[in-house]
């Protein structure tokens, strides 16, 4: 099998501390590495207070990678989010994530998980799988 590794110069870049391609495709699908809610354009700014602007955020950089790499955000399998404050965050969260995955016959599989903490301590951070069409 043969993998092709994506490294999206538009996208939020890793931190000085890891190494990740932002995204790698093999057998047809795209893995997206977890993004946070980092201004791409400018990646030290502080993180915003809200779950709403931090997951627009996110939504962002995954678009970002999507439109790089080729693939679309309707075509996406599976999305794996993480939510450091779950029972506060989660309807917010749900509010953003159904702008952008509007239309019943784009709904992925999904799984929301509560985690202890997220890097940046950032309340949220989304990793997809998309098909290739």
């Amino acid at each position: 099998m043969s993998l092709r590794r994506h490294v999206v110069a538009n996208a939020a870049p890793p931190p000085a501390t890891a190494r990740y391609a932002h995204a790698v495709e093999a057998a047809g699908l795209l893995h997206v590495t977890g993004q946070l809610p980092i201004y791409p354009d400018s990646p030290e700014e502080s993180l915003p207070a809200s779950i709403e602007a931090q997951a627009e955020l996110v939504f962002l950089n995954l678009r970002r990678i999507l439109d790089a790499t080729g693939y679309r955000l309707e075509n996406t399998v599976f999305a794996r989010i993480y939510l450091t404050h779950f029972s506060r965050d989660y309807v917010g969260l749900n509010a953003v994530y159904h702008r952008h995955f509007s239309e019943d016959a784009h709904l992925p599989a999904r799984t929301t998980v509560g985690v202890a903490a997220l890097g940046r301590d950032a309340l949220v951070e989304i990793d997809l799988v998309v098909a290739k069409n």
